[in-house]
């Protein structure tokens, strides 16, 4: 009985829904509307489940206990090992998260400029993994790819800073820092409200960005940003098509960004090797400004945060799309698998 009432209640919400989409496809604002719709919905599908799944191992402890697993790595970097709580908690959670940790360790009378700017460029490339390599599977780039690429990534270029400043003796004086978090309430209260605000304000970003991308084609500087972001993504072994995608990726990140990404990667018109590329290459550089800012208040030095950072995103994905160029379809689904049914390409980057 109660299954049946189920299935007549699902019916007739599925049945309204598709008159709903019916009626608004007739006008130009009911399409842009849908369309804002049925990308936040496919960013929602995502992030929600991602986000309670992080808020039970917040409640559960275990960011600290795998944090205290990591401690020996952040010793590698030059790292006092109590950093690997606050990267942890990063990847975990977010970079927010990760700073109020940092000032509660006492890292600001800690750590040099140079040790704060190893700690950030980690933080930069490893953040936020639940949500974001979700967002990153839902494109079609494997999980076991983009989780070893993030932490793997965040590891080496935390070793290259390291020796770099190191050798150099580089920004070695004590930190500053500009800003500290406020006391958070943990309550779950607290927690639905901020969750709420977010996705509040994914969906105004995602309404506005369509906006955007249809005003900038209907102009015609879609093409002039093409034109100018060739040179890198010929370096980078990206067709042109992939674009729009590494424009929203490069300014709004993943999370703001992962409903446009995920709608451009799966609409059939791009390359599976542009698409893997273009997503590789912005799970280690993405949303470079307001992340960028944040670890700047945080005491880093900018040219680790932003330039290194960007210079070594390229090389890493330039050599990476060198060794996939050739590989054979079957051992590339092992890093890349589009399960949607869209028009699926795999052509010679």
């Amino acid at each position: 009985m109660q299954a049946s009432i189920l299935n007549t209640i699902r019916s007739r919400v599925s049945d309204t829904i598709n008159t709903a989409e019916k009626s608004l496809a007739h006008t130009l604002f009911g399409r842009w509307v849908l369309e804002v719709w049925l990308i936040f919905w496919s960013l929602l599908k995502i992030m929600l489940p991602a986000l309670i799944v992080v808020r039970f191992i917040e409640i559960m402890g275990w960011i600290t206990i795998l944090g205290e697993a990591i401690s020996p790595i952040m010793l590698w970097v030059g790292l006092p090992g109590e950093m690997g709580l606050v990267w942890m908690t990063a990847m975990v959670s977010n970079l927010y998260a990760g700073m109020a940790i940092f000032y509660q360790l006492g890292g600001v009378e800690q750590l040099t400029i140079a040790q704060v700017s190893v700690l950030s460029g980690m933080m930069l490339i490893a953040h936020g993994l639940p949500v974001e390599a979700m967002i990153a599977k839902a494109t079609g780039v494997t999980l076991w790819f983009t989780l070893l690429l993030r932490i793997g990534g965040g590891m080496l270029f935390g070793l290259i800073l390291h020796y770099s400043y190191s050798g150099l003796d580089a920004l070695q004086a004590p930190m500053s820092t500009l800003w500290q978090p406020e006391a958070s309430d943990s309550s779950w209260l607290s927690w639905t409200i901020l969750q709420a605000k977010t996705l509040s304000a994914a969906l105004v970003v995602i309404a506005g960005l369509t906006l955007i991308i249809h005003l900038l084609r209907y102009l015609g500087i879609e093409k002039a940003i093409h034109y100018l972001l060739s040179p890198l993504l010929r370096l980078l072994g990206i067709g042109k098509k992939a674009t729009n995608i590494i424009v929203v990726g490069l300014t709004l990140g993943l999370a703001f960004g992962g409903g446009i990404l995920i709608r451009e990667a799966k609409s059939g018109d791009i390359d599976s090797k542009d698409i893997f590329l273009t997503i590789a290459f912005l799970g280690l550089c993405h949303s470079i400004i307001e992340d960028t800012l944040l670890m700047l208040l945080l005491g880093a030095d900018l040219s680790a945060v932003l330039w290194a950072r960007l210079i070594f995103s390229i090389v890493f994905i330039a050599i990476l799309a060198r060794l996939i160029r050739n590989l054979p379809t079957s051992k590339f689904r092992f890093l890349y698998h589009r399960k949607d049914g869209a028009k699926k390409q795999h052509s010679t980057i």
